[in-house]
């Protein structure tokens, strides 16, 4: 790659299989390409404000947003959209007490909270830029910090710390709302089981459409629950502002969500050495700058309403299968996602969306976040007759499950926090001499 800040993308020669991102497709490919890492991100980054109370239209106007301040930190060099993090769900929720419907009254609490998160993650990221820098070691002390049995655990506690929310938002307020939630879950499972290519691909948002329809036809036509209303769609305009909110900064809001600055190292960690990997490019030296591009993404969005953001593992898909690479294509998709972010008409239908279906789709988003944390051991085979990594697991796992909580004045750790710190902490001081499994 060139030494300018940015690379000097070089046209990508007829029938050229991979692009690499230093490359680039014509413009009207270019523009097709971003609308499809914007569909494939796009599931997840609205779900995730609407678990949490926040308003759509100001999350996907923020990923835009964040994508862009995270091409400017890496000079352009890796290619990533940044969307809303799931990881943040369980920390919002028990700081704001939020029951799941409708606008999050406290939201204030949790924007607070979602800067101070980021700020400790830009910091992370000027310590490893700047430790890359004098050793050149391409970030591997963080891997000797968090090996696999540590970010596993902690992505595995994410979910399960989530679970009683999901399963008390499933359940509703009757049978109907039960079967229907149930009922999503169906048909998300059977998208991923039964489709291929692009439309597997994208099974939470098919899903969710493929319920939403469902939901519709038995209370709108069949009347058998509270049916849909499209009055607001209706009303709305199609171009708008979306609902900013202030940040309010408090103590205990803090101390729980910042733990969550961990999670998002390990995301990123995880999103470069993938991208490395499907390149051939060794961007280790990008991992700083990255770091700190995703913190002030998150600092930023959290300042006007957004949600806390991530790179994402659908956009990985998305190169996987294409093997374009090119990091033009995630400005364009930035673009895209500003514009729709700028669409009341877009934000009402979002907020269509029946209760019990989001409720469904909790249970699986949540449950997939837990299987992720054991998918990280079972990649990277992590030994599990080795004692410590049986401990580190065993424990971390319980203390996130069972939302335990430590306080000290006004600072308090709830499960996640706990969790996180502790899987870290242990291990640390049980790197001795590994013993037989425990039986």
């Amino acid at each position: 790659m060139s030494d300018s800040f940015f690379p000097r993308w070089r046209r990508v020669q007829s029938g050229q299989v991979v692009v690499q991102p230093d490359e680039m497709l014509s413009w009207p490919q270019n523009i097709a390409m971003g609308a499809q890492h914007v569909v494939a991100m796009f599931g997840s980054t609205i779900l995730a404000p609407l678990l949490m109370g926040f308003d759509p239209n100001v999350a996907i106007l923020m990923s835009g947003f964040g994508t862009l301040i995270f091409f400017l930190f890496v000079r352009g060099r890796v290619p990533s959209y940044l969307g809303s993090s799931f990881a943040f769900i369980g920390g919002v929720i028990a700081v704001t007490g939020y029951a799941g419907a409708g606008h999050n009254a406290n939201i204030g609490v949790a924007l607070g909270a979602i800067i101070a998160c980021g700020a400790v993650y830009s910091a992370i990221g000027l310590l490893v830029w700047w430790f890359n820098a004098r050793s050149g070691d391409g970030g591997a002390w963080i891997d000797k910090l968090m090996p696999p049995v540590v970010t596993g655990a902690i992505v595995a506690v994410i979910g399960l710390n989530l679970a009683p929310i999901a399963a008390k938002g499933a359940m509703g307020g009757s049978t109907f709302d039960a079967l229907m939630s149930l009922l999503t879950v169906l048909c998300v499972g059977g998208i991923a089981v039964y489709t291929r290519g692009t439309m597997q691909r994208l099974l939470i948002l098919i899903g969710l459409v493929l319920a939403c329809v469902i939901y519709g036809l038995l209370t709108n036509v069949l009347g058998l629950g509270a049916p849909i209303d499209f009055s607001a769609v209706a009303a709305a305009s199609w171009v708008g502002l979306p609902r900013f909110e202030a940040p309010v900064f408090e103590a205990h809001a803090m101390s729980v969500i910042i733990p969550v600055a961990i999670i998002l190292v390990a995301e990123n960690l995880g999103h470069i050495k993938a991208v490395s990997a499907m390149t051939g490019k060794n961007l280790d030296r990008y991992l700083g700058p990255a770091f700190v591009g995703d913190g002030v993404a998150t600092m930023v969005s959290g300042a006007v309403g957004g949600t806390g953001v991530t790179t994402y593992a659908e956009n990985i898909g998305v190169m996987t299968v294409t093997r374009i690479y090119s990091t033009l294509v995630f400005v364009v998709a930035a673009i895209i996602a500003i514009l729709l972010g700028f669409s009341p008409k877009f934000g009402a239908l979002i907020q269509t969306i029946p209760g019990p279906v989001l409720g469904g789709m909790s249970i699986v988003v949540f449950g997939l976040i837990a299987i992720a944390g054991a998918r990280i051991w079972v990649v990277n085979q992590v030994d599990f007759s080795d004692n410590r990594n049986l401990i580190v697991a065993a424990v971390t796992l319980v203390l996130g499950a069972g939302n335990f909580s430590i306080q000290f004045g006004v600072f308090r750790l709830d499960g996640i926090g706990t969790a996180t710190f502790g899987a870290i902490l242990l291990y640390a001081l049980l790197r001795g001499r590994q013993g037989p499994a425990v039986r």
